[in-house]
């Protein structure tokens, strides 16, 4: 079964915020934007929302879709995770630690794609131009090596 989950990039003047994942979460050790699953009744935007002022503080007026992308680990036909990526420039609050990692603002231009999902280096830079995409990408079972990928601008 397919879970379904957000993944939300915040722009603030030529930086983005993300997230390095805790030991012993699902992504430890990588950057990303805060996200997380889709609770049952709840809209990929409701989800977005909610889980960026859960991880950060931070209360987004508004979120908007970029992307979904399909990952596949290991030899499966249905993906293991279909998730939606969104973007937001207007929050309000301020950051907080929570026990999902690391929060830090990069700029634009040193996004660390070493430090990272191997595919965020396909599609991060088509959200950050405002473009809308989907994909797939395929990693090894235990996710730490990706395969194959497609992507398309929408």
């Amino acid at each position: 079964m397919t879970t379904q989950a957000t993944v939300t990039i915040i722009m603030d003047g030529g930086r983005v915020l993300l997230q390095k994942k805790t030991q012993g979460r699902f992504g430890e050790g990588k950057w990303n934007g805060p996200g997380g699953k889709i609770k049952p009744g709840e809209t990929p935007e409701e989800c977005a929302i909610r889980e960026t002022l859960e991880e950060t503080g931070l209360r987004l007026s508004e979120v908007r879709l970029h992307g979904a992308l399909r990952h596949y680990f290991g030899d499966v036909d249905e993906p293991t995770w279909l998730v939606y990526q969104f973007a937001a420039t207007d929050y309000v609050g301020t950051l907080k630690e929570s026990d999902e990692g690391e929060l830090r603002w990069f700029p634009m231009d040193r996004i660390p794609y070493g430090e990272m999902w191997q595919d965020d280096e396909h599609w991060l830079p088509l959200l950050l131009e405002g473009k809308r995409f989907e994909g797939e990408f395929r990693f090894n079972e235990d996710a730490t090596e990706l395969l194959d990928y497609s992507i398309r601008e929408l």
